[in-house]
């Protein structure tokens, strides 16, 4: 069954490689020395809908990417394209929530998210406006914290307004870094459950970093897996994309239910078998 799944993956990597997606990252390169690039040649597609992991070690260059494919940071070279058009910098089409909540904290809630969908659309009557907000925060479980600020609020509850806000902008992509890794495993457990939910009633695209081998099994579509740069013999290697794995498991599947699935153990342990023995520069 795994040989399967393995062959899946290379097909997959060839289509990403290759193909038109939505999302089409070509050739993309970041060097802060010119001779020892952090990645060099990333090229990867991502279609309308779908949810891309990437996981890797710190240092392989995750972050970089992210940002670049925000438009906060530029590459060394190579094109990100979504929609048919170049990505040149920053844009309320890709919303972005980062490990920090970045939350305004002379803001409540409701202000917080309004801000973002009154800067999407200026013209929003304040009966839309209200409607947009609420309709978000409620799907994130939090209607009762609507007139609250930040620091009335937990760090799991302050998660969960950042997602919101990302998704109530209705971005054409939606990019995480990290979101859920400085909570604790039962409040990271809950909001995981609560963004596999409006994923599934969006229809979003999304592409997210995570250091957790079982998050990105519970979410994504497709597991980019990405190495260290590293040198032998004098000689340097660029990090990368070192594989691309399709995820074979129902997309019905749940947090709870995981460790049940069929392939879910052979999945996991070759994830890991990549971060222990391949990933690292050695």
């Amino acid at each position: 069954m795994w040989s399967d799944v393995l062959e899946r993956s290379v097909a997959a990597l060839s289509t990403v490689q290759h193909g038109q997606g939505f999302l089409r990252i070509e050739q993309l390169c970041k060097a802060y020395n010119p001779l020892k690039p952090v990645f060099s040649g990333v090229s990867f597609t991502l279609d309308k809908g779908e949810f891309v992991c990437i996981i890797g070690h710190s240092g392989c260059g995750k972050t970089t990417i992210l940002n670049v494919l925000a438009g906060l940071d530029q590459a060394t070279s190579g094109h990100v394209f979504m929609d048919g058009r170049e990505v040149a910098g920053p844009s309320l089409e890709r919303g972005v929530v980062f490990q920090g909540h970045a939350l305004m904290p002379w803001l409540t809630v409701r202000q917080n998210i309004a801000f973002a969908v009154r800067s999407r659309w200026p013209d929003v009557s304040s009966q839309e406006l209200k409607d947009q907000v609420e309709k978000f925060v409620a799907m994130v479980s939090l209607s009762h914290a609507l007139d609250k600020k930040p620091s009335q609020l937990s760090g799991g509850m302050k998660q969960r307004v950042g997602i919101a806000r990302a998704f109530a902008i209705q971005p054409k992509m939606l990019l995480l870094d990290e979101p859920f890794g400085a909570l604790d495993a039962l409040t990271r457990g809950t909001i995981q459950d609560e963004l596999m939910g409006i994923v599934r009633q969006t229809q979003q695209t999304v592409f997210m970093i995570t250091h957790d081998v079982d998050e990105a099994i519970l979410l994504a579509d497709r597991i980019l897996l990405m190495s260290n740069g590293s040198e032998s013999a004098g000689v340097y290697t660029p990090g990368g994309i070192a594989e691309v794995v399709v995820n074979p498991l129902p997309r019905s599947r749940t947090r709870s239910g995981l460790h049940h699935l069929p392939g879910y153990y052979d999945l996991r342990n070759h994830i890991v078998d990549f971060l222990v023995t391949r990933a690292l520069a050695h």
